[in-house]
C-alpha cells in the first residue's frame, strides 16, 4: 500500500485512510506536507498528528485504537496523592499556565520519550507548536517551586477537545503534578477526556485506556465546536481530586 505524498498546501487525508495492522507501519497516514498553523489545526480536528525523527519527512499519525484519559477515570494513586497534597498547600509551590510555553517545549525535547535515544520534538516542530500556542491553540501546564520550573507539560487544544503532546520533569513527580492540575482544570471546565495518542505502561497506569479511532475522531469533531475555556489555573482547581471521596490506594 503506497503513503500518501502531500505537497504543503495538499489537504490530509481522512483519519480512516491510515495504514491498519496488516500494513507496514499501523497508524501511519501520509508523509510530506507543512506545519503551518492551519495544517495543524486541520490535522487535530481530524484525528491526525504529526511525529517524525530526525532526516525523515513530516510523519501524520492517526492509530487505531487511540490512547485517550476520560478525566473522570484519572488514577490518583495513595503516593500521588500525598505529593499532590503537599504542593498545592505550599505557598513555595504554584502551577502557572502558559508562563512558560517555549521553555517548557523546549525541555520537553530534551527528555527522549522511554526507549528513544533522541527527541521527536525536534526544531520545526518546536516553531510549529510555539506559533500555534501564540495562535491561542498550544498551551503548556507548569510546575513551579521557588519560582523555579520543575516540571510540565504542553498540549493541543481546539475548543473543548485537549490533545497531550509532551511533558518534563526536573525533580520527581514533577511531570505528573503538571498533568494531575491539568486533569483538575478539563474537571472544572466541563472537558471530559485528554488525547494521549498512543498506549503506553505509563498512561495506563494513571487510568488511560484504548478506543475506537472512530469513536475518538467523533467525539473530537463534538468537542471542538464548543467555545474553550479560558486557561488559567486557580488553587482551588486541586479540590477536583483532592476533595474525592475515593481514590485508588496502592
Amino acid at each position: 500500500m503506497q503513503l500518501p505524498w502531500l505537497e504543503p498546501n495538499d489537504p490530509l487525508p481522512d483519519a480512516a485512510m491510515a495504514w491498519g495492522d496488516a500494513d507496514p507501519v499501523p497508524g501511519l497516514l501520509a508523509a510530506g506536507g507543512a506545519l503551518h498553523v492551519g495544517n495543524l489545526l486541520q490535522a487535530y480536528a481530524n484525528g491526525i498528528f504529526p511525529w517524525f525523527s530526525e532526516g525523515q519527512p513530516i510523519l501524520w499519525w492517526s492509530p487505531d485504537p487511540r490512547m485517550v484519559l476520560e478525566v473522570d477515570q484519572f488514577r490518583l494513586h495513595r503516593s500521588l496523592r500525598k505529593t499532590l497534597t503537599r504542593f498545592a498547600h505550599d505557598p513555595r509551590c504554584e502551577i502557572r499556565i502558559d508562563h512558560a510555553f517555549e521553555s517548557v517545549i523546549s525541555r520537553c525535547s530534551q527528555s527522549p520519550r522511554p526507549g528513544q535515544t533522541g527527541t521527536w520534538i525536534l526544531p520545526d516542530m518546536v516553531r510549529a507548536y510555539t506559533a500555534l500556542h501564540r495562535a491561542g491553540h498550544a498551551h503548556s501546564v507548569e510546575a513551579w517551586i521557588d519560582d523555579e520550573l520543575v516540571g510540565g507539560l504542553y498540549c493541543v487544544a481546539i475548543g473543548r477537545a485537549v490533545f497531550g503532546e509532551s511533558m518534563f520533569a526536573r525533580r520527581t513527580d514533577a511531570s505528573k503534578i503538571a498533568l494531575a492540575a491539568l486533569v483538575c482544570f478539563c474537571r472544572r471546565h466541563g472537558i471530559s477526556m485528554i488525547d494521549c495518542q498512543q498506549n503506553t505502561a505509563h498512561l495506563a497506569s494513571l487510568g488511560a485506556r484504548e478506543m475506537p479511532r472512530a469513536s475518538f475522531v467523533s467525539h473530537v469533531a463534538d468537542a471542538r465546536r464548543i467555545t474553550g475555556p479560558v486557561w488559567r489555573f486557580e488553587p482551588v482547581y486541586w479540590d477536583q481530586l483532592l476533595s474525592a471521596r475515593t481514590f485508588l490506594k496502592t
